[in-house]
């Protein structure tokens, strides 16, 4: 009798949701009947998941590398997903806040710790032989990490460290766009001319970018955690949290990158270039860059020391 009360129920329901679209529930009912059940493989796209991988080489390695990449694009749109949420919501709920903040270091976490597979999981005699074949594409060129970024802190944040005390929120996203400090990495230090790496990229993304950037002006993450009131923005959860996701995004992530590179990209006789042409020595170190998402948590002194020792007491507070 109470099966039957609660089936009733939920088709009373049904006929309420169902009756604004202009058919009646039991046309509904009729493709609950025909309807394939669901399987896993349908579910998740399986088979054109798996179809996504084409090496451009005959080299086995070469798979690894793309798999990888593509294992960490959908790890970057988890953490894009994360943002917006934070970015859109208005309540300033701080138990919402420090949630989400976690769930993107644990996505940072995953991948960091996975990188090995980049270091060690691939030979590097066959590595050197088919990057040859990806060439002007690079890792720089990943979009979703630019609007990783664009999402956590305004882009006054972003300019590149030389020129970053010329700026200020008073330039227009279009100016502060153009500073912005990873187009340093893909330009030609000798000539100052953009590599076609960084061509490409801009052609394809910048009015995107801009587009975010303009969307998100004044309403980044680091605008709301300024906009909390002081009880919430003294928090020590949260401000553990926040700086974790500027370590993992600004010094752990670039680091893990820098080893790669290192071991693949160095030899006795000197460096090689990276297939989009970017002056990796240059680009990747944290220290170098002095990226930081939220500046107001740190103290002077963290700052000056970005990307040095200082972040080993974040992760290991009780290490002498």
């Amino acid at each position: 009798m109470k099966d039957k009360e609660r089936i009733d129920g939920q088709i009373l329901r049904l006929e309420d949701k169902y009756k604004d679209s202009g058919q009646d529930l039991s046309s509904y009912l009729d493709g609950l009947l025909y309807q394939r059940y669901l399987t896993y493989w349908d579910y998740i796209n399986l088979d054109t998941l798996l179809s996504l991988q084409q090496p451009r080489t005959y080299f086995p390695d070469e798979e690894i590398f793309i798999m990888y990449h593509q294992i960490t694009e959908l790890y970057f749109k988890l953490i894009l997903h994360e943002e917006k949420q934070l970015v859109d919501d208005r309540s300033q709920n701080l138990d919402f806040f420090i949630q989400k903040a976690k769930r993107i270091n644990s996505y940072y976490e995953a991948m960091i710790s996975s990188f090995g597979i980049m270091i060690k999981g691939m030979e590097r005699e066959q590595f050197l032989q088919y990057r040859m074949a990806l060439l002007p594409a690079s890792g720089f060129q990943s979009a979703q990490f630019r609007m990783i970024e664009i999402y956590a802190t305004p882009l006054e944040n972003l300019v590149h460290h030389s020129k970053r005390d010329q700026f200020s929120p008073k330039n227009s996203i279009e100016e502060l766009y153009e500073a912005i400090y990873w187009k340093k990495g893909a330009t030609d230090l000798a000539t100052g001319e953009k590599t076609l790496t960084l061509k490409q990229f801009e052609y394809r993304y910048t009015p995107r970018l801009i587009r975010i950037s303009k969307q998100v002006h004044n309403n980044t993450i680091y605008h709301k955690y300024l906009g909390l009131p002081p009880e919430k923005k003294d928090n020590k959860a949260l401000i553990e949290a926040l700086k974790i996701l500027d370590a993992n995004a600004n010094i752990n992530w670039p680091l893990m990158h820098m080893g790669a590179a290192h071991r693949h990209l160095a030899n006795d006789k000197g460096e090689i270039e990276a297939t989009g042409g970017t002056n990796w020595k240059e680009f990747l170190p944290p220290d170098f860059q002095k990226i930081v998402f939220f500046p107001e948590i740190y103290s002077k002194q963290e700052l000056n020391d970005w990307g040095k020792q200082w972040i080993d007491h974040i992760f290991n507070p009780n290490k002498k």
